[in-house]
């Protein structure tokens, strides 16, 4: 069966997410390496993801022989909440230890009629951008695509409501795990499993160029947000040193690509911080990026990470870049960031060990 990466590397993942480490088309493959129908891929799924089950023993349509097979050769696991913390706006934090002792956290983000999960897609990140939390831990390793499902059926459950929407925004860089983030995606979006809209799941990146493009190509209407954070070069290589060899003329050009081949209007995340990407400088060189492209602009007041010395700007500021963005004819939105006092705001998760 195809799988890919390097031989250790699906080795490794096989061994500790099991079943959840396959794509759709992998998953087919063993079900017809086993010498079963087509049909019992769409049974598996459901099952796997649709009802999220715990156990092969509650897949009552699959044969009670297959059933066997796959406990022995591709073991189920499933998620263990290790903490969980409560914000004062509804938002839940959950840190999450997996079958191979490895812990992420996840966001659950409540609004009327609406329930966001914001899931991960490494244990910890590579990428080292200064103003971010998880930044600091260093790689573990990649998820596979059933470990980031189950993050969001996972939070669902405790809400004891449907997931509507899902964003790649909590650890790791999901474009540095390319493939199992767009399986991940896939099963969310297919009926067998979540049935959320294309365009109610986001993918997030740091800017890397190759995998724009390639998202650009996918069929799905999957939604892209791009860490932007500063239009000058300088600062941008200082806030997202890892990024400093794509430039951003080549990141605009990219964009501008992604939109007129999709149709599609990509996000622009922009952290603000004090005396850092908040001048008028910042602003000039924002405007001149977007002018041109489409795009819509969300604007973060930066939330606190222990031990840095950065903030966010004085509300006016932040308020005088949307509104030169929009004078502009740029799309642009000032957020207000959920679960920050539990530090489950963007930029914040770090793995701690909090309850609320």
């Amino acid at each position: 069966m195809s799988q890919p990466g390097s031989a250790r590397s699906e080795a490794s993942l096989i061994s500790s997410a099991g079943v959840k480490a396959y794509s759709l088309e992998q998953l087919d493959e063993l079900v017809v390496s086993l010498g079963q129908p087509r049909f019992r891929t769409r049974q598996l799924v459901a099952w796997l993801y649709g009802k999220g089950a715990s156990s092969y023993d509650e897949m009552s349509n699959l044969p009670a022989a297959l059933r066997a097979q796959l406990a022995e050769q591709h073991p189920l696991f499933v998620p263990r909440v290790v903490a969980k913390a409560t914000s004062n706006d509804g938002t839940r934090k959950y840190l999450l230890e997996l079958a191979d002792g490895a812990r992420v956290e996840t966001v659950g983000i409540p609004t009327p009629g609406r329930l966001t999960v914001c899931f991960s897609t490494q244990v910890g990140c590579a990428m080292g951008c200064a103003f971010c939390a998880t930044g600091t831990l260093g790689l573990t390793r990649s998820l596979a695509p059933g470990e980031m499902v189950d993050q969001v059926n996972l939070v669902a459950r405790d809400f004891g409501a449907r997931a509507t929407n899902a964003v790649a925004m909590g650890q790791g860089e999901p474009f540095a795990n390319y493939n199992a983030t767009l399986a991940a995606l896939r099963f969310m979006n297919s009926a067998d499993g979540l049935g959320v809209g294309a365009r109610h799941l986001t993918v997030s990146t740091c800017g890397i160029i190759s995998q724009i493009r390639r998202l650009a190509a996918e069929p799905e209407q999957f939604t892209l947000a791009v860490s932007l954070h500063s239009a000058v070069q300088a600062t941008r290589n200082k806030l997202m040193p890892s990024l400093a060899e794509q430039p951003l003329e080549q990141l605009r050009s990219t964009l501008d690509s992604y939109g007129q081949k999709t149709g599609r209007r990509p996000s622009l995340e922009y952290a603000l911080i004090h005396k850092v990407n908040d001048s008028d400088a910042e602003l000039e060189a924002l405007l001149a990026f977007c002018q041109g492209i489409l795009c819509h602009v969300n604007l973060i007041p930066l939330n606190l990470v222990q031990h840095s010395a950065w903030q966010a700007p004085p509300r006016t500021r932040a308020l005088a870049f949307e509104q030169a963005l929009q004078k502009a004819h740029v799309e642009a939105s000032l957020r207000s960031s959920r679960g920050a006092d539990i530090a489950g705001a963007c930029g914040q998760l770090a793995t701690q060990q909090e309850v609320g």
